[in-house]
This record gives structure tokens, sequence and C-alpha cells, in this order.
């Protein structure tokens, strides 16, 4: 909760205002309360409120809270209202009569719940004036919270002068119905408030799976394999990002580097070629030049080691919540088959067809099953990878020195360290470590090697 407002304020005339729209001064006093069973509080105009005081001229108690949530009512006060409110811009403020001062409000462009508290209404009125040595007469509670709209209501009523506005209140015509432009308007404010609630909700998404924060624009367009280093440590890419061209090669080369070590490459002659090449800054030689040729040679080499590691698993997280979702929970099969996309889409959705009879039951001999070249296998898995599938640490090394030769800095490093979390297997947080730990010896600006 906070005070946006709290001491005394000047009133003039027994009102005082919240504002929201610039273009407006507000509205005058039967179309604030048009349509309202409850007075004191008037909110039939988009974005604004009137606030009705017992004084007359002076100054009275004033505070305003905005809430995360409805709060308790402090059985002290003697009248109590409540009304819906949403500001029609970011500017929402407490203004005084003919605007001679305000308040800001810090109030977002969403659907607020409104409470207005008062207390010494009459006592107030009959004073009339309050003078700057004399006791405060009345004072006001203004409370906030975010809250689907809901009609006007009277929740206490003590006060004659209360009893009189509730009154000029239900007996005022309803509201003309809005012109074309009004709705047209209203139908704008409403288009605007959805996309920003859609783009809140994105980037919501997009900083939990960054970390707690947005990425920058390389992180956003360096492509290969970010997406994967990302559930790993997304930490760790913001400080990549961060450091800079020459510490994000030196990146690349210690992961190529620790990622044939970890795979038994660097007995090898043709591997510890490649790693003094991407050392010196040159090309890959041959055969790192050409792809097939790499994996043959891999697979010819007798001295290439059978080394295998477990495959390795991101930290778990979460589920991304939408909290303008009303919760979440299992898919349903149906559920599930509508994610799936392409072609295999019309199958995943198709129903099973029902069992064929057997031959053998009705005294047949039963056929060899026909090929049917029309039908697919769909298999869909739900939940992190299987930990104890083996993976091949050569195979997955190789990639490590491929991806340390990419042009772009960012990129070497990015797919340079994925490829040697997956050599590390169950290991990689110690990997992660060490390349976090270079991250913060060499600051953006260091001189290279290259």
């Amino acid at each position: 909760m906070r005070r946006p407002v709290e001491g005394e304020v000047h009133v003039h005339y027994g009102q005082i205002y919240v504002h929201s729209d610039p273009d407006s001064y507000g509205p005058d006093l039967a179309e604030a309360f048009a349509g309202q069973s409850a007075g004191l509080c008037g909110a039939a105009t988009a974005g604004a409120l009137w606030l009705s005081t017992g004084l007359h001229t002076g100054e009275v108690g004033f505070t305003v809270e905005v809430h995360d949530h409805a709060p308790s009512l402090d059985p002290s006060w003697e009248d109590v209202v409540e009304v819906s409110f949403r500001p029609v811009s970011a500017d929402s403020a407490l203004v005084e009569w003919a605007g001679e001062d305000s308040r800001d409000l810090g109030l977002d462009e969403t659907d607020y719940r409104v409470r207005y508290c008062a207390t010494g209404l009459d006592r107030a009125r009959a004073a009339d004036t309050r003078m700057d040595d004399e006791p405060q007469l009345d004072r006001y509670l203004l409370q906030f919270w975010p809250a689907a709209p809901e009609p006007a209501r009277v929740l206490k009523e003590t006060s004659r002068i209360a009893a009189h506005w509730h009154g000029y209140a239900r007996d005022l015509p309803p509201p003309p119905p809005p012109t074309p432009a009004e709705r047209a308007e209203a139908e704008r404010r409403a288009r605007l408030a959805q996309e920003t609630a859609e783009r809140e909700r994105r980037l919501a998404r997009e900083r939990r799976e960054w970390g707690g924060r947005l990425p920058g624009d390389a992180l956003r367009t360096v492509g290969g394999n970010v997406s994967g280093l990302r559930d790993f440590d997304p930490d760790l890419l913001h400080a990549l990002d961060a450091a800079g061209p020459a510490t994000q090669r030196a990146v690349a080369l210690l992961a190529a580097r620790r990622a044939c070590e970890a795979a038994g490459l660097t007995a090898l002659d043709w591997v510890t070629e490649a790693l003094t090449a991407l050392d010196e800054g040159r090309p890959l030689p041959p055969p790192f030049d050409d792809d097939a040729r790499m994996w043959h040679t891999l697979a010819s080499d007798p001295a290439c080691p059978d080394r295998a590691v477990g495959r390795a698993v991101p930290p778990e997280r979460p589920p991304f919540q939408d909290s303008s979702s009303p919760g979440t929970g299992a898919l349903s099969p149906q559920e599930a088959a509508t994610l799936v996309v392409g072609p295999a889409r019309a199958i995943a959705r198709k129903p099973s067809p029902p069992p064929a009879p057997d031959p053998a039951a009705a005294g047949q001999s039963s056929p060899p099953p026909a090929p049917d070249p029309g039908r697919y296998g769909l298999f869909v898995s739900f939940g992190p990878p299987d930990p104890s599938l083996r993976i091949s640490q050569p195979h997955a090394a190789l990639p490590a020195v491929t991806g340390a030769a990419e042009p772009d800095p960012l990129r070497a490093a990015v797919d340079a360290v994925y490829a040697a979390v997956v050599t590390y297997g169950e290991d990689w947080p110690a990997l992660l470590a060490d390349i976090g730990s270079l991250c913060r010896e060499r600051p953006a600006g260091s001189p290279s090697r290259e």
C-alpha cells in the first residue's frame, strides 16, 4: 500500500476532484453523478471523480491510499461510498477547485474500485469556513484498488449532508446514450487497453525466460543455440552480451578447448590443429572446413575415444503463470493435440479408429497386414529430457570447435558454450562456473589474443 496524499488539502465550494484527462476540465455536478445511486463521490464521467466535502472553504484532512487488494473498512468512518473508476491516461491527480493545486496519484490505466470515507460532514457544513488558526472539522480517506467495474454503493450513511447528496444523485435523470463519437472513443480505448495488456504479458513471459530481465538487441537476434543455453543460465548470456567482443571470443575459445578435453579429442592431431587455428585467429583447417568431411574423419579415426556422458538437464523452473488467466492445469489429449502444427496436426486431432475384428476369432486365417503408406506415428511428450540417455562426447564436442569459429563473437561464444554444456553432460555447472569467472575477469574492452 502507498499513500500519494496525506495531510490537509484546500477545498472550495465543498469540492475537490480526481482528474486523469489532460484535455478536459472535468464534468459538472450533474454529469458527475448522473445514473448513480450514491452521492459524495461522482464517477459517471470517464476518467474523473467529483468528491464532495462538508466544509465549504478551507483545509480538510485528506488521505489517498492505493492498495493491491480491497482494504478492510474502518468502522470509525461515519459516511462511506464506493464507486468504480478507470483513468483515461497515466496522469491521474487530486485537483483542487479551479486547478489551484494538484497532487500526482500515480495510478495505472486499469479498472479500480474506489472507497470514499468521510467523518465530520455535518459539523463542517455548519461551520462553512475554516480559518488557518481553527481546528480541523472534517477529514476524508480515498482508497483505490484494482477491481472489475460495479455499480456505485452506499456502505454507510450517518450525516444529514451525505443523505442530501445521495438523494440528489438518485433524483437525477439517467445520462443520455453515448454519441457515435463517444462509442468510437470507448472502443479505441478498449483496444488500446487490450493491446497494452497483451504486450505486458509477452514482456512478462520474456523476462521470465531471460532470468528476470529483458535481453538486449544483440541477444534477441544472435540466433544459434541461444535458447538452449538460456535454459541453463540466462544470467551468463546477459554477462556475455555485456562483456564485449574480446571477452566473447575468449569464452568461445575456452569452451571449445574444454569440450575437446572432456571428450578426449586433444590427443588427436587434426583436433589440436583446429584449436591452435582458433587461438591464432586463423580459419579452421581441414577437415573442419567441411561438415561431412569432419564427421567422416571422426568416424574413421581409430584413435578417437569412445566416451559417453549423461544428458545435460537444465535446472527446473516453475511454469509461466499468466496472471490474466484463471489458473492452469494439465492438458487434456484434445488440448495437447491443438499444440501440434504442420501436417501431423490433422492426425493428432483425429480420433483413433476402433480395433478391427480378429479373423482368427471367426475361424479365418489371418492375412499378412498390408502396408499403409498413409499412416503416421505421432509421439507427443511433455517435461524435461530423460537424463538417463547417454551422449557421445566426441560428437558433442566438435560443434564447439566449429561454433567458436563463427564470425560474430557473441554467436561464437553462445554456440561454443552450448556445445560444451552438452559435452560435459551432468557436470555442466562446473563448466558454466568457469565461463562466468572468465566474463568477470575480462571486462568489456580488454585486449584479446587476436
